[in-house]
């Protein structure tokens, strides 16, 4: 992704100046929503690395197997509080629309937000 092109998480700035600052470890994630915004992004340009280490050890798979024609197309942020997120992420399998709804539950470990598990809805 060319650094300029908008962030995938709909922010409305640059990739480079909103959640590919987080991905490269230059900046970490004020609040619970700039975290869930950056793992979405990260997704949707094949970071899986990101997504790995700003998963709680707790709950966190062993592995992470994205499906690779999967495309994520925009995200709507429903509501936020402190410490959760609800969501709506749009994607497109093969020329097939669907969404995933998700209320995503986060905890701050040693300073650092991390996700630790989320209600799909």
């Amino acid at each position: 992704m060319a650094w300029q092109e908008n962030c995938p998480c709909g922010s409305g700035t640059s990739y480079d100046a909103c959640c590919g600052r987080l991905h490269r470890g230059a900046a970490l994630a004020a609040t619970a929503e700039e975290l869930m915004r950056s793992r979405y992004a990260a997704y949707a340009v094949g970071d899986t690395d990101y997504v790995f280490r700003t998963w709680h050890p707790r709950t966190r798979p062993e592995h992470l197997s994205p499906d690779p024609r999967r495309t994520w197309t925009g995200l709507t942020v429903v509501g936020a509080g402190e410490d959760w997120v609800e969501f709506v992420a749009s994607y497109d399998v093969g020329g097939v629309p669907g969404e995933q709804r998700e209320r995503s539950r986060f905890e701050q470990r040693a300073g650092r937000w991390v996700y630790v598990d989320g209600d799909l809805g």
